[in-house]
């Protein structure tokens, strides 16, 4: 108890503040709690190194801590990075207007393209699988990206479909 105001000013120098250093003091008096006293010469040399070394330790992790929040605070996303339920809402919109067109697009084109984009396979493998030839395929991707291009505004669906009904030979209103 007579080295306590000893150790705690050593604590209070090396961790920055009173707080930390009381803290660390209770530490240093649980652990010195199970120690046999009797095979200790000098107690006073022997605390001031054990309260060293516990400040260090401290220190050590306090850095430790630091880096790995920090680490962790800059892998999360930012509130602007979240979506708001407008965008949310707009986005699912689009998603559903890319499968109406998708799904508008000639048959051998609609596989050629869902082929290539969705399921990842090489142009070789779509070649193989549809029976023509690798430019055949480049060419239906071709086509299939100028036309999801040009119907891509609001109301290409639309546009679509009064093109096909004109090709057929009806009259838009």
């Amino acid at each position: 108890m007579e080295a306590r105001p000893l150790l705690r000013r050593l604590l209070a120098a090396r961790l920055g503040s009173v707080e930390d250093a009381e803290d660390a003091l209770q530490d240093l008096w649980l652990r010195v709690g199970d120690l046999d006293a009797s095979q200790i010469d000098q107690p006073i040399p022997f605390l001031c190194r054990m309260a060293t070394n516990l400040a260090t330790d401290r220190r050590i992790a306090a850095a430790r801590r630091g880096a790995r929040d920090g680490a962790w605070e800059e892998v999360q996303p930012q509130s602007g990075e979240y979506a708001d339920p407008e965008r949310v809402a707009l986005g699912r919109s689009e998603l559903a207007r890319a499968h109406r067109l998708i799904a508008e697009m000639p048959d051998r084109m609609r596989e050629a393209f869902t082929l290539f984009r969705f399921e990842e396979q090489p142009q070789r493998v779509i070649a193989e699988r549809m029976g023509i030839t690798v430019s055949a395929v480049e060419k239906l991707l071709r086509r299939a990206y100028q036309f999801l291009h040009e119907n891509r505004e609001a109301g290409g669906a639309d546009r679509l479909c009064r093109r096909r009904h004109d090709d057929e030979g009806s009259v838009d209103a």
